[in-house]
């Protein structure tokens, strides 16, 4: 009898095997190895070290003895949305109507999946900047779309070339990406840039998504969203959460406020896939906007002195370091190491005992450069810090 069973690529999507894994996960698999050595700082988790206040712990803790353990709308709790749209339009001078205009998604990384497969039909181009979160090529590809990559730099502050982008756009264009405080780099945009943008959304037809989870996370003074200008609230797609912000990543609360008809494709894939956020996270979200604001702000205060600890730092060990203006992640640049990016974080992990990502698994233009995410303690950062002195040095010998 001939044997029956498939090999592996004919049981597998094509599409699906061909995706590598993720870049951050993939090398913290290294790390997880290494549990058992106390002396390990790992500056790579991009979770803040925060728990998440008492007041929003404990809505969750009274949901449940409330028993309130039973399924809410495919939407999510109408109060939670009436709440979030409130807050955008207090925050982000952005008027939506939360019966038909905003779903609460399990994080913000569902609601991003969950748009990208709402609005891409195969071979549609997607542009996003990059480096980017590493989510975001292969949602693309999953969805049978085309990722476009805008290449950010240094030199530049890692911000959007509004020229370059223009250069991007083709007939096939279906959307633009933005996530500005960004993840790895911590770039911001600034209101010409963010006007020139939705100009070429306008002209060209073009949905904007804008992943603005550490948008509360900004040093210098926070901007509208893109999606409050003129003209761009219909094809914009506004993606959000309350990991960051709110130290509530265990949570897995997210957002998206749109179109409806967006929002209501977005739904069909949510009913079919998770359903509904859990009612419990989605209470505790509601208490995080409605009293959660005050130790956001102690937090931010408390990220805006670790990074100014962490870029002096690198500077002082002889790194290059853009000041990132939002998000708790600084990326330095080690050309002058001579070494590439996952040799570097691979050296300064067995060697020093320092936990970084390598630039390249936030797309191809992170060579060079490592994340370093400081929502880490004080005391680790210093010693970090000091470590990477130390690394640096050993190699000018």
């Amino acid at each position: 009898m001939k044997d029956s069973k498939l090999l592996p690529k004919e049981r597998l999507s094509k599409h699906i095997a061909s995706l590598p894994k993720s870049g951050i996960r993939d090398f913290f698999e290294l790390v997880n190895n290494m549990n058992g050595d106390e002396e390990i700082i790992s500056l790579g988790v991009g979770e803040p070290d925060f728990v998440t206040p008492w007041n929003i712990r404990e809505a969750a803790i009274y949901s449940i003895e409330k028993g309130h353990t039973s399924y809410t709308s495919n939407l999510g709790l109408l109060s939670l949305r009436k709440a979030i749209c409130r807050y955008l339009e207090s925050d982000y001078g952005c008027s939506y109507c939360p019966e038909n205009e905003c779903i609460v998604t399990v994080g913000v990384s569902e609601a991003f999946d969950l748009a990208i497969r709402a609005i891409t039909n195969p071979g549609d181009e997607i542009i996003y900047v990059e480096p980017c979160y590493v989510s975001y090529n292969a949602e693309i590809r999953m969805a049978l779309g085309v990722p476009v990559a805008l290449e950010t730099r240094e030199e530049n502050e890692f911000s959007v070339d509004v020229e370059e982008l223009r250069s991007k756009v083709t007939p096939k264009t279906k959307a633009i990406i933005l996530n500005f405080p960004c993840n790895p780099t911590g770039a911001t945009i600034n209101l010409q840039q963010m006007k020139a943008i939705a100009e070429i959304a306008i002209e060209n037809d073009i949905l904007v998504m804008s992943d603005e989870i550490y948008s509360e996370l900004t040093y210098e003074g926070r901007l509208p969203s893109i999606a409050s200008l003129p003209g761009m609230k219909e094809r914009c797609i506004f993606l959000h959460g309350f990991s960051k912000s709110f130290a509530m990543t265990g949570f897995r609360v997210g957002f998206a406020c749109g179109p409806a008809d967006i929002i209501a494709s977005m739904m069909k894939i949510h009913q079919y896939s998770m359903m509904c956020a859990s009612t419990s996270s989605q209470e505790a979200a509601e208490e995080a906007l409605k009293s959660g604001r005050k130790e956001m702000e102690k937090m931010r205060e408390e990220y805006m002195e670790r990074r100014n600890v962490m870029v002096q730092g690198f500077n002082r060990a002889g790194l290059s370091c853009f000041l990132p203006r939002g998000a708790f992640y600084t990326f330095p640049c080690i050309k002058s190491t001579g070494l590439k990016s996952k040799d570097f974080a691979m050296r300064f992990l067995e060697e020093y005992k320092v936990a970084v990502i390598p630039g390249t698994a936030f797309g191809k233009c992170g060579e060079g450069y490592v994340r370093c995410c400081y929502a880490a303690s004080m005391e680790n950062i210093k010693e970090a810090v000091r470590r990477i002195g130390l690394f640096v040095n050993s190699l000018k010998g």
